[in-house]
């Protein structure tokens, strides 16, 4: 287990608290400036922080007791976003280093993660020489190969192009089942982190907002802030009071599921899941459905190549309602930009929230 609690740097105030399991891939995503990247360097000692960072039983800073373990004593595998591979030196002899010293045949251990890798067949060429896929896949196996007990991966597909993406993390996705490594991935792309992760950790400011899978995160957003940060294309706000939800400036009123947390009216944020919203295209719906149906207008509708985004315009506020489907769906419910529809939004699946964390308040 990797256990990271930060609190503050210098020049830069953090509030960093998560934990990573070994063989979990836990992302760090956020912003261009939240801090990502500083958490990594942290953990690897290359940057000044105090609070407490262990690994397994081994405790590598400890302020408040003044321990502090060097990098270099410190067993992590560690990818930077430029690879940093040495360019006078074969792939061989960029893998080797790590190995320099130890008792078995470094040549032989190299590559044995060369072919773990699958690139034994560019062990004599120099970095300049092969393609930036095959150049991230030589840094992984040098990081791999000192036997680390924790691995960090700072923003590593960024630079390379859709299909040796893809290649690449099916690759990290084998690495995960052949080696037992808490193992942290910074990376600005959300889907990336949903597609990877099996923790995904918000960071926002130096600070960690919510820790969670990738299904919860998106569906219930600790706050207005994160639900903002992972893109949440639903999100309103209202008064919540006593499981009613006012919506609007004409007196639009929702039922959502009461779990007796606010007691009193409150202004709140509130999402709701693109797949919790429902057309309702018939009377049988209609009379089916005693609640929560919006009266809406198709104020546009975006065509991404298979996937139409669709907005409507609710009826009784300013807000408008983002729905995406499948180009065929579209064309099968006869959706057009000014008709008129129903919508149902499913009352369990409306998640209100603290407002504060909301940009305008920030």
């Amino acid at each position: 287990m990797l256990k990271v609690q930060l609190q503050r740097r210098t020049g830069f105030p953090m509030h960093i608290d998560f934990e990573c399991a070994p063989g979990e891939l836990h992302i760090l995503v956020g912003p261009s400036g939240s801090g990502k990247t500083t958490i990594l360097r942290s953990i690897a000692g290359l940057s000044d922080v105090s609070g407490l960072i262990q690994c397994k039983d081994q405790v590598w800073l400890d302020s408040a007791n003044k321990v502090f373990v060097p990098t270099h004593r410190r067993s992590i595998g560690f990818l930077f976003q430029n690879y940093a591979l040495f360019p006078h030196l074969t792939v061989l002899e960029n893998v080797s280093i790590p190995l320099i010293g130890r008792k078995q045949s470094t040549r032989d251990e190299a590559l044995r993660w060369l072919e773990r890798l699958r690139i034994a067949d560019l062990a004599n060429r120099l970095p300049h020489q092969i393609s930036g896929g095959q150049q991230q896949r030589v840094a992984l196996a040098r990081a791999l190969a000192r036997d680390p007990q924790a691995l960090l991966l700072d923003e590593p597909f960024s630079a390379v192009d859709a299909p040796t993406r893809q290649n690449l993390y099916e690759a990290l996705s084998e690495l995960r089942q052949a080696v037992s490594l808490p193992i942290i991935l910074v990376t600005h792309d959300l889907n990336e982190a949903i597609r990877l992760g099996d923790q995904i950790t918000v960071i926002d400011h130096g600070k960690s907002l919510q820790t969670s899978d990738p299904h919860h995160l998106i569906d219930k957003p600790r706050n207005a802030r994160v639900a903002e940060l992972v893109g949440s294309p639903n999100l309103f706000e209202g008064l919540y009071d006593q499981g009613r939800l006012s919506w609007g400036n004409r007196g639009l009123s929702l039922s959502v599921k009461d779990k007796g947390k606010i007691k009193k009216p409150t202004e709140v944020a509130w999402v709701i899941p693109s797949h919790s919203i429902e057309i309702v295209n018939s009377k049988e719906q209609v009379n089916s459905y005693k609640i929560n149906l919006i009266d809406c207008t198709v104020a546009r509708v975006r065509q991404l190549g298979q996937i139409a985004v669709v907005y409507w315009q609710v009826n009784g506020c300013d807000d408008q309602i983002i729905w995406q489907a499948s180009s065929s769906e579209l064309r099968r419910l006869g959706i057009e930009v000014g008709a008129q529809e129903k919508i149902y939004l499913d009352p369990e699946q409306i998640h209100i929230m603290p407002i504060k964390f909301h940009l305008k308040n920030t």
